[in-house]
């Protein structure tokens, strides 16, 4: 039976500072940490996609979890990223971390072999049956076997399952979603995992998100979440569009997470170098991206220019207004029709 009060808000699945060695850099960690709840994050979410999971050891992803829960010490619930290789492994991980103080879990349908939906419901049916930990689903069609909805909502029954978070960024999903699930489960969590849509996702209804550029900026993904609670969906698709320049440098870019991690360091965190070898060109297209970050972040105010200098804009990256406001009010008189409203 679930113990959770219903997640929302924005969650940072965010990254982990590495020493020169390659270890895990625990005081940066928490320095990070602190960080992050100071400046507006509502949850963090460790051992996701963007925090590497795959990278670490079993131990080292335990390891982690037990610094965050530590540091955050009951200031924002932990979203736990527990994806392993198989059950047996991921329910032990749920047992770990609901003893080490997490809020909930997240958890990847089964990814390498390419399951059916028969499997996919057959592998968390498992997991609500037995963790001790609530669970949210993570589905993520470009890493795992996908989650349809028929299978959401069959999983839904399950009160261990108290959410999902979709990175497919698909809003046409998330409402069909929405519309299955929220009628007999009011208490289930609807998290957006793509940032480039997030106010779009809550105009129509998700709860909130977890998204690796809040990690970056977590004063913009901060204001845009409020700013759409209370109505002010206009002004939050204004920041939404500042906001997917940025994404799109980061994530385009470079290899995931490696934009990510670039921009986390001109914040001001000592990150490291990933896991993952570079080749010399690569190493050379970092630093340009570095380059581009910095001037990206720069226009939001968190970063000093480069030296060298950046670019003229090239007009702004925003309709104009009355086109804003054109979107917002015909997407709201549809979902009245459809009485979501």
């Amino acid at each position: 039976m679930s113990t959770t009060a219903k997640i929302r808000g924005i969650f940072t699945p965010h990254m982990v500072p590495l020493d020169d060695r390659g270890d895990i850099d625990e005081a940066e960690l928490r320095r990070y940490i602190d960080w992050l709840i100071d400046r507006g994050v509502h949850g963090l979410y460790p051992n996701g996609s963007t925090g590497e999971f795959v990278r670490f050891t079993a131990e080292e992803r335990r390891r982690i979890i037990r610094i965050v829960c530590s540091q955050s010490a009951g200031r924002v619930p932990i979203l736990a990223g527990a994806a392993e290789a198989n059950v047996r492994e991921t329910l032990a991980a749920c047992e770990a971390y609901a003893g080490y103080g997490a809020t909930a879990v997240a958890i990847v349908s089964p990814f390498y072999y390419r399951l059916g939906t028969e499997s996919v419901y057959a592998y968390f049916r498992e997991i609500a049956r037995n963790s001790p930990i609530d669970v949210t689903l993570y589905n993520i069609p470009m890493f795992a076997s996908p989650i349809d909805v028929p299978t959401i909502r069959k999983l839904a029954e399950f009160p261990r399952i108290v959410g999902i978070k979709d990175s497919s960024g698909d809003l046409a999903f998330m409402m069909r979603l929405i519309a299955e699930v929220r009628p007999i489960r009011p208490d289930f969590s609807f998290l957006t995992g793509w940032e480039a849509v997030l106010v779009p996702m809550l105009l129509v209804g998700c709860d909130g998100g977890t998204h690796a550029t809040s990690g970056v900026v977590p004063e913009v993904t901060r204001t845009m979440y409020d700013l759409a609670r209370a109505g002010k969906f206009e002004e939050a698709m204004t920041w939404q569009y500042r906001l997917l320049e940025l994404f799109d440098a980061m994530l385009y870019s470079a290899d995931f997470p490696e934009g990510f991690r670039a921009a986390v360091e001109l914040r001001g965190f000592r990150m490291g170098r990933s896991r993952q070898p570079m080749t010399a060109d690569q190493a050379l297209d970092r630093e340009a991206l570095g380059r581009v970050l910095q001037c990206i972040l720069a226009d939001f105010g968190y970063a000093q220019p480069p030296a060298e200098g950046c670019p003229p804009k090239g007009g702004t990256v925003a309709p104009p207004a009355d086109q804003v406001s054109l979107l917002v009010t015909s997407v709201v008189d549809e979902l009245r029709k459809r009485g979501a409203l």
